[in-house]
């Protein structure tokens, strides 16, 4: 059986870019300790505005920028940026909006409120990193998405993306953590997940308004397997991964979880491709 050789990291959060928290740290240790495995890694997250660019040695990717996404009838131009991590050979690309990220933090502002447009920003986050692999022509074995702002990325690569060839037959692994939203996403957010390829139908039982428990049951929807990656997450959304099938990594202790997550690949990998046969 082949190998997935080559594996995609979209994540939220990837520290010295933006403060260490278990998503951060993950994001910036795993990816490093499989490309040690013998694969072929490329690692994305968005360029938050709390990210110091000039210390973190950020520049334009000016052959992948220049596209305009359209979410919510306006358009919203995608601007690539790119920094390496010498230590671990690593490169990682930054996906980069003046309305979405610059001059603003994470997911809340500096006092803890939670951004209104957290829905948007998540749908351009999402199909900014399929645009961009689509233009590098790289063809992802298995796609890791870590964090509740890569949770749609699931759904456009089963449904919006599913006949191009950078993801024709990728596999896709949607990590659990403990960090969550508080608020329910915007009234019209069905709406704004709508692109070419995607019906309500696909949407399933999403009812609005939308909370997180729900939006990660979205992304469990259209994963291969489901990784509980903090030691307290939502059961609700374990439980339903189990219920629905798929393939479920238990929680892993620190120093045996890039190993944990380098087998299951190739679990997740065979299982789907032995259904392909």
């Amino acid at each position: 059986m082949t190998k997935a050789n080559k594996v995609l990291f979209i994540t939220q959060e990837i520290t010295p870019y933006v403060s260490e928290s278990e998503m951060a740290n993950i994001g910036r240790n795993l990816p490093q300790a499989i490309q040690e495995k013998g694969r072929e890694i490329r690692t994305f997250m968005p360029k938050w505005g709390n990210i110091n660019e000039r210390r973190n040695q950020l520049h334009e990717v000016i052959r992948l920028s220049g596209m305009n996404l359209i979410i919510d009838d306006t358009d919203h131009p995608l601007i690539i940026k790119v920094a390496s991590i010498q230590s671990a050979r690593m490169q990682v690309y930054f996906i980069d909006n003046d309305d979405y990220f610059q001059n603003r933090m994470q997911t809340a502002d500096e006092n803890g409120v939670e951004y209104e447009d957290n829905d948007s920003r998540a749908v351009f986050y999402a199909r900014g990193v399929l645009e961009t692999v689509k233009k590098l022509r790289w063809c992802p074995d298995v796609i890791h998405c870590h964090g509740w702002m890569t949770a749609l990325a699931p759904l456009y690569i089963k449904k919006a993306y599913k006949d191009e060839p950078s993801f024709r037959d990728a596999k896709v692994v949607f990590s659990v953590y403990e960090d969550d939203f508080k608020n329910t996403l915007s009234d019209d957010f069905a709406a704004k997940l709508m692109l070419k390829g995607i019906s309500k139908k696909d949407l399933g039982d999403l009812k609005e308004p939308v909370d997180y428990a729900a939006l990660c049951k979205l992304a469990v929807d259209y994963s291969d397997g489901v990784i509980q990656n903090s030691e307290k997450v939502d059961e609700s959304i374990i439980e339903y991964a189990r219920q629905s099938g798929k393939l479920v990594l238990d929680y892993q202790n620190p120093e045996n979880y890039a190993d944990a997550c380098n087998e299951f690949y190739d679990q997740v990998w065979d299982a789907t491709a032995n259904e392909e046969e």
